[in-house]
């Protein structure tokens, strides 16, 4: 799987192999994202963000141009992981997609609250999953503007 430890255009954080695997090839045919970093769990997550644990010439805190997010993570789940991210001055303004099969009200309302920019319930269509990839990727990547500041 394409991981590069360099300033990623992407963090995807998904722990489900069929939808990684899914989002991994739709990037690549549709040359959406060169550099994707992957985090199968939150603890992965926060270290590839906050440049904790291996390899040891980390230390830096990563901005990916924007972040996809599952809730339903192992070890920490993605909305502690979208908390530590918005409340942090350094990654606050990272885009934020939570991407998810979640369609409980309650995760959609908390996300919300904790300042997330969009909230996509993943379609179960292949298709539409697949152009749902590719949309968001256009938008996040070549239309959005990001707010690009420097936070000591």
């Amino acid at each position: 799987m394409p991981v590069d430890y360099g300033e990623a255009d992407i963090l995807l954080v998904e722990d489900n192999p069929t939808d990684l695997e899914l989002t991994l090839r739709v990037f690549k045919k549709h040359q959406l994202a060169n550099r994707i970093e992957v985090a199968r769990d939150g603890v992965e997550a926060l270290d590839l963000l906050f440049g904790r644990g291996a390899p040891p010439e980390r230390g830096s805190i990563r901005i990916p141009k924007v972040i996809l997010l599952d809730l339903k993570l192992p070890k920490i789940g993605g909305l502690e992981v979208l908390r530590r991210i918005k409340s942090d001055a350094r990654t606050r303004t990272i885009p934020v997609v939570v991407l998810t099969s979640s369609q409980e009200e309650q995760d959609l309302v908390r996300s919300y609250q904790l300042g997330v920019n969009s909230y996509i319930v993943k379609p179960v269509n292949f298709d539409q999953f697949t152009d749902c990839l590719r949309q968001i990727g256009i938008y996040w990547l070549f239309c959005n503007a990001p707010l690009n500041i420097d936070v000591a």
